[in-house]
């Protein structure tokens, strides 16, 4: 065998072992009935729920074994799902009515629509405050909503598209997807606090964060990267390209791994070797358009969701083909060790 073989395949060897150093793989995938279009993930860990966006409704399935457990109901151009358990209220933001539902997370009935600003997109809850945020589009700004009582209670003018977003040392960090950074905000006073600047990547969408080494971890779409920012300064570590078409991502603090859900079809995975050294852990493949998930902390499990396309020929001539969602398509993709 000539040296120049040798090294080729000892270099494929290399390679595959190192794509499967997460240990990670598709497991299963759990069909879900019905149609239209889906965003956001969102799991109680505790009460074995899985929340999934889709079209005009939310779908909540068991996570351990797929079964449906019910839908809510009404909630169109449904983005995120947000859960306030100690009142024991859940809710969604409805991109294109421009309100909140909130909802008995026991019987997913409806309890009150609450009006907040334009297009609502990402959805969070601060146990600090007791209060829920909602990222909107329409109107570059946050609504903050009184978990208990559902009622509006002030506006964080952010003047941006928010996109993920984590809750961390009283501050809430947030994507700002249209201007390439992240805003750092008082979830108390409402007040904006600082603006980092990205500089390496644009259009940030998945955000996740670890407490212990205080570092965020942006996912950006425009030449697809990882980019590691120090949480208190805002200074950039360091960025590694990761899948194309992220929107969502999660930190597991046990194993220090770090995961963006890309919708080209792979799931990005980096390990956290120290606050400053990170290692590609390997993509997994998933499917195309699995561009958001779910990381449940009880199994360290990823729950990705995700349909098929069909192409059309375009409307008109020389325009672009026209893509839908099959039938029946929608899926939940299980990801584990």
């Amino acid at each position: 065998m000539t040296p120049i073989k040798t090294a080729f395949i000892a270099l494929v060897l290399a390679t595959v072992a190192f794509q499967s150093g997460s240990g990670y793989k598709v497991e299963t995938r759990y069909p879900v009935p019905g149609n239209g279009g889906f965003d956001y993930v969102t799991i109680d860990s505790a009460a074995r729920r899985l929340y999934l966006s889709h079209g005009t409704q939310v779908d909540v399935i068991d996570p351990d074994n797929g079964k449906l457990i019910g839908t809510i109901a009404d909630t169109p151009g449904v983005h995120g799902i947000a859960l306030a358990p100690e009142f024991k209220h859940g809710f969604t933001s409805n991109g294109r009515e421009n309100k909140v539902s909130m909802f008995d997370p026991t019987t997913l009935q409806l309890i009150n629509k609450i009006e907040v600003g334009k297009g609502p997109d990402g959805i969070y809850y601060d146990p600090g405050t007791k209060r829920v945020f909602t990222n909107n589009h329409g109107s570059h700004d946050i609504s903050a909503i009184d978990a208990k009582s559902g009622q509006v209670v002030g506006t964080v003018k952010v003047e941006g598209d928010g996109e993920s977003a984590v809750v961390a040392d009283g501050l809430v960090y947030v994507n700002l997807e249209d201007k390439d950074e992240v805003a750092v905000f008082d979830p108390k006073s409402l007040e904006v606090k600082k603006h980092f600047p990205i500089g390496v990547a644009k259009t940030p969408t998945g955000l996740a964060y670890d407490a212990k080494t205080k570092r965020l971890f942006i996912g950006c779409r425009n030449e697809p990267k990882m980019v590691v920012m120090d949480a208190t300064s805002g200074h950039v570590i360091g960025n590694f390209p990761i899948g194309r078409g992220v929107d969502y991502a999660a930190f597991d603090p046990e194993a220090n791994l770090v995961f963006f859900s890309c919708s080209e079809g792979v799931l990005s995975i980096f390990r956290e070797k120290s606050a400053d050294q990170y290692e590609d852990a390997g993509a997994v493949k998933t499917q195309a358009g699995a561009r958001t998930m779910a990381f449940d902390p009880k199994t360290r499990k990823v729950f990705l969701s995700t349909a098929e396309y069909i192409e059309s020929p375009p409307a008109t001539p020389g325009g672009r083909p026209q893509r839908s969602i099959k039938p029946d398509s929608f899926v939940v993709l299980v990801v584990s060790k």
